[in-house]
């Protein structure tokens, strides 16, 4: 455990390129859906992005999750360590109250009108692939570290559990953008534990009932227990249109719009428990 903790910026530098290259392959061999959006404008944009977020990280939360678990273990604060159980089984149990932490997180994030002009940058992408996972306003990235530290500490996760988290959340955030055609019966057998790309792409819809849905990163179970899973897109995955209609102009796949598309007005459409077509 300690040789894993010790090298943790190569650990997730290792898996990051190793998933992010992995999937660009696969998409190529089998892509899912025709391409609306050219990747020579969106990828090195997107890409830019992470870029960004991954520099203003650094700089506000030097040691991020896992230093802070760090910090926290031998203790005693958290609910982990008051219910003192077997290092194996808290480390399961934090890895999936995180997993439901972030579940939480994005649909807040989809119904609080100010939280909605931060996150529909996600949205915004004319197309959906491996890099659409990683294309995150990097305002929404520090509160949703800042969120992930208070659950951190709250629980008293291992710092361990912290690490193999962030991994797999990374890891399947770039799996479930993928442009990826998977075979009907591996899609349906692995949709009832994680998030497929299929089952995720309904939720990149430019339709606001299927945006407000599917809100899963990693396990599939929440959507399904919290009544948000919907399991196909109304057009089809194939005629589905991918986006938000504020934004269809290509220009807006440009890093700087990106970076200031929360200054700009709001449809009102998209957010969680607003009516299609409000005013």
């Amino acid at each position: 455990m300690d040789s894993l903790l010790a090298n943790e910026p190569l650990i997730r530098l290792a898996v990051f390129a190793g998933v992010l290259a992995l999937m660009a392959g696969l998409e190529a061999l089998f892509p899912r859906r025709q391409r609306a959006a050219g990747r020579w404008l969106r990828w090195p944009n997107n890409l830019g992005v992470v870029v960004v977020d991954s520099l203003i990280v650094r700089i506000l939360f030097p040691t991020a999750a896992v230093g802070i678990a760090l910090a926290m273990e031998g203790r005693g604060v958290g609910l982990l360590p008051w219910l003192g159980m077997p290092q194996p089984l808290a480390i399961l149990l934090a890895i999936v109250v995180l997993d439901f932490a972030i579940y939480l997180q994005h649909v807040m994030f989809h119904a609080v009108p100010l939280l909605w002009r931060l996150h529909r940058m996600h949205h915004a992408d004319l197309d959906f692939d491996v890099t659409t996972g990683l294309r995150f306003h990097p305002v929404e990235i520090v509160l949703s570290m800042v969120i992930k530290l208070m659950v951190v500490v709250a629980l008293g996760a291992p710092a361990v559990a912290v690490l193999i988290f962030e991994v797999l959340l990374n890891a399947t955030a770039m799996f479930n953008h993928a442009n990826l055609r998977l075979p009907g019966w591996l899609d349906r057998a692995l949709r009832l534990v994680l998030v497929t790309p299929d089952m995720h792409r309904v939720h990149h819809s430019v339709v606001p009932r299927e945006t407000n849905s599917n809100f899963g990163f990693n396990l599939a179970i929440w959507d399904r227990i919290f009544g948000t899973y919907r399991a196909q897109p109304a057009a089809g995955h194939d005629a589905m249109t991918i986006g938000i209609q504020q934004f269809r102009d290509p220009r807006e796949l440009r890093l700087d719009r990106m970076l200031t598309q929360p200054l700009r007005e709001d449809d009102r459409a998209y957010p969680l428990g607003r009516r299609e077509g409000a005013s």
